[in-house]
């Protein structure tokens, strides 16, 4: 779910950070761009986890910012294919279910990835499911605990495709990063059911 990821980049050190030693000034400079940030094709980032080399600074003309060329290593967070997460129902539609954990909310099952004899409950908001002809049904609640896996990523570019408020606006309301799931297999879905 975590990985280590090597970055290579440029960071600023503005002039009130120069009381400070250097190594912690860079190192709130990293994570003030990118922790909590989605970077395209590597994940959300959660923090630095150590500085690999940093260059000697150079002043900005006219701003007297420094610039320093790093590498470090970065916390991110990234599933991989296939693999097994925990989380908790956000809300369900008849489309699927949305899906979070502690620090991530863009985790979303489509409704055909739930299992055989699941059906939508339009008055609840919630997904119900009959294992077998005759049972009660086993419900889908908000906030219940989850076990699903991870089928694929989905990625979609912030910049949007011209200046156009209209262009402006369908870029922001796309999450940067989604995870999309599965609960079809023996031992997913609500872990109340599975003991």
């Amino acid at each position: 779910m975590f990985i280590l990821t090597k970055i290579a980049d440029l960071v600023q050190i503005t002039p009130e950070n120069f009381g400070r030693a250097s190594h912690l000034a860079i190192e709130d400079s990293i994570n003030a761009k990118y922790s909590n940030k989605v970077i395209q094709k590597i994940g959300l980032c959660i923090c630095m986890y150590d500085l690999l080399w940093a260059s000697e600074g150079l002043i900005g003309h006219g701003d007297g910012v420094v610039n320093v060329n790093v590498e470090f290593r970065m916390i991110v967070f990234r599933p991989f294919k296939g693999e097994t997460i925990f989380g908790r129902i956000s809300h369900a539609t008849k489309d699927g279910i949305s899906i979070r954990t502690e620090f991530f909310e863009d985790i979303y099952v489509e409704y055909k990835e739930l299992p055989e004899n699941t059906q939508y409950d339009h008055n609840e908001e919630a997904w119900t499911w009959i294992p077998e002809a005759g049972d009660d049904p086993l419900w889908y609640d908000k906030n219940e605990m989850v076990r699903f896996q991870v089928v694929e990523e989905e990625w979609h570019d912030q910049t949007p495709e011209s200046t156009e408020q209209e262009a402006v606006d369908r870029a922001k309301k796309l999450s940067p990063y989604r995870v999309k799931g599965t609960m079809m297999k023996d031992g997913l879905g609500v872990c109340l059911w599975w003991g």
